[in-house]
């Protein structure tokens, strides 16, 4: 597998632009002192449907032939990748279905549901939800939008930090949250074309730590039982994101549960803005290894927004 080129990312961010936002970076005198970095927050939260997953979404959604938009598109996703992909199908006139575990926030499916797309709830396995989405696909002549292994996803992905490279030119570094790997390896590929010297990196919970085991090892990991409030970062590497890591990223920092409740208080309380455990977990990460980005001009991909309010952890957690 050859993973998308420089002028594939080009390409996207041009096909794109016109129909997603250009999300703004905030600063913050508060984490750049806790951390002893210049931190630059990339913040998708404000992308189309609260989440960076708008742009391969609707990247993939844009290349599709005339009779996969007869048929229509499913994909399976724990929340924010159904949202966008909901969003992208109904933009151009496709039918959606979205697999989605039963554990998915219920701002999410909600979320689904309003796009107009159909949902059917599955067990929170990766197995469970191909298993579903497969029966789907058979039953109905769907065309899967996979949310991270696709190229034209992790194209779509690559894109946010490319607009950060382009606005700051002088990065020392990259973070992204880890979980089935999409914008990791968008975020790394941006970096290694796009970037002067600029280093990937991850932030993965250590609940959920496939990925840094996979790293680690040199070989493919599956996450057996993952157990984090970062309910976007449940899911497994594919063999197609694992091979971009492993060649372009530096290293994959896990945190803990109470540490990713704590970066995500601070961000709500000292920048005013609403991030959800997902986004926190690379902030989290920048915050436990401040001797690794002691001086260095870092980029944060905040990779979304939505948020369950009725989980206790907003509000009564106290950081383990």
């Amino acid at each position: 597998m050859v993973p998308p080129s420089k002028d594939v990312l080009i390409d996207t961010h041009k096909r794109i632009t016109p129909v997603v936002h250009k999300t703004p970076v905030l600063t913050s005198q508060f984490f750049n002192d806790l951390t002893g970095a210049e931190l630059f927050f990339k913040c998708e939260n404000f992308q189309k449907v609260g989440a960076f997953k708008y742009r391969g979404a609707t990247n993939a959604v844009l290349q599709l032939a005339d009779k996969q938009h007869a048929k229509g598109v499913i994909a399976h996703s724990s929340g924010n990748h159904a949202q966008a992909l909901a969003l992208a199908a109904k933009v151009n006139g496709i039918k959606a279905h979205i697999v989605m575990p039963i554990n998915a926030p219920k701002v999410k499916s909600d979320a689904v549901e309003g796009y107009g797309a159909q949902i059917t709830f599955c067990e929170p396995t990766l197995e469970a939800r191909e298993n579903t989405t497969k029966v789907l696909i058979k039953k109905f002549g769907y065309t899967e939008i996979h949310p991270f292994d696709n190229d034209h996803i992790i194209a779509g992905q690559a894109t946010a930090a490319m607009e950060l490279i382009e606005d700051y030119q002088h990065l020392d570094a990259l973070i992204a949250p880890v979980g089935g790997g999409g914008l990791l390896s968008g975020t790394a590929l941006a970096a290694a074309y796009f970037g002067k010297n600029v280093k990937a990196y991850a932030g993965e919970p250590a609940g959920a730590d496939d990925a840094k085991q996979s790293f680690d090892a040199g070989r493919l990991i599956p996450s057996v039982k993952p157990q984090t409030i970062a309910d976007g970062l449940l899911t497994s590497l594919s063999e197609r994101t694992f091979r971009i890591i492993q060649e372009h990223v530096v290293d994959i920092l896990t945190v803990s549960e109470g540490e990713i409740i704590q970066a995500m208080r601070w961000v709500w309380e000292r920048m005013k803005i609403v991030i959800e455990p997902s986004s926190a977990v690379p902030i989290a990460a920048v915050i436990k290894n401040e001797e690794l980005f002691k001086n260095k001009r870092v980029g944060i991909i905040v990779s979304g927004g939505n948020v369950d309010l009725s989980k206790s952890y907003f509000f009564n957690n106290e950081p383990r």
